[in-house]
């Protein structure tokens, strides 16, 4: 899937931090982090591991509050909400988790209906099926319905994830690693799924990941962090034209050193 160019009617972010500090204890994670996403856009965030990129992620859902700085999602200051305030704001905040979370007790229905049920529950069962048979096909596995985790492959799994976020329709996406572990023709299969789900279901997408294909792919932006701060943020071409040492090294290790490791 070509990537399109969305029309960004509502120019007001849908996620605005600012100056944002995390410590823990004295290790200083997030160090004055400055960040806005529009409503349509995909972001990247890049950066080595220990960086903070799944910090930035749990303060923006509010699972950590941070020690300092603004961080509105959807209009609302994330860490003055009191705990029924914060669960209406993450039915509208969507996960795709790294190992994908599925129960593996349950099939892939169970596993769809499970969220629907306990949040909507003014659906009736045939409301249900068809939200779970549609959501399915949106992501390519209708095949899947009654197969349990257990009989899938690494790349239906994270598929399955995601479709089971979806099914509450959520305004705002947060993928984490979202090609780990994958091979590249399933790494592309991804990135289409990523870039169909921006398109269809109009979200706004934080994607934190290693790949820069997935970025560059997926994004209509991308932000590299370093030493708790965001170092550049903009287009793919305008970041990585950067002469930092940070950035080059960053990109000579996914498309030098990768690139030599899969010529041997």
């Amino acid at each position: 899937m070509d990537k399109e160019i969305i029309q960004i009617e509502n120019q007001e972010p849908v996620i605005c931090i600012k100056d944002l500090k995390k410590s823990f204890g004295s290790l200083n994670v997030l160090n004055g982090v400055d960040f806005e996403i529009k409503k349509g856009e995909n972001i990247a965030v890049l950066g080595r591991s220990g960086t903070g990129k799944s910090v930035l992620i749990k303060i923006i859902s509010g699972l950590l509050k941070p020690d300092s700085g603004l961080v509105k999602v959807l209009g609302q200051e994330v860490d003055k909400l009191n705990e029924k305030e914060l669960q209406t704001l993450r039915l509208k905040i969507g996960f795709s988790f790294q190992n994908s979370a599925l129960y593996d007790s349950m099939s892939v229905r169970e596993n769809l209906k499970f969220p629907l049920v306990r949040n909507r529950r003014e659906l009736n069962d045939k409301e249900v099926n068809d939200a779970i048979e549609s959501v399915l096909n949106d992501v390519g596995l209708p095949q899947t319905i009654n197969q349990m985790p257990s009989e899938l492959s690494g790349g239906q799994k994270k598929r399955i994830g995601i479709a089971r976020t979806l099914i509450l329709k959520p305004e705002i996406m947060l993928y984490d690693e979202p090609t780990s572990g994958l091979d590249p023709i399933t790494c592309i299969e991804l990135n289409n799924l990523i870039l169909k789900v921006q398109q269809e279901y109009k979200t706004s997408s934080i994607i934190i990941t290693h790949d820069l294909t997935c970025a560059k792919n997926t994004s209509d932006k991308v932000a590299v962090l370093v030493q708790g701060k965001f170092l550049k943020v903009g287009s793919f071409e305008e970041v990585f034209s950067s002469d930092d040492e940070n950035i080059r090294t960053f990109y000579n290790y996914n498309f030098t050193e990768n690139t030599k490791s899969n010529e041997k």
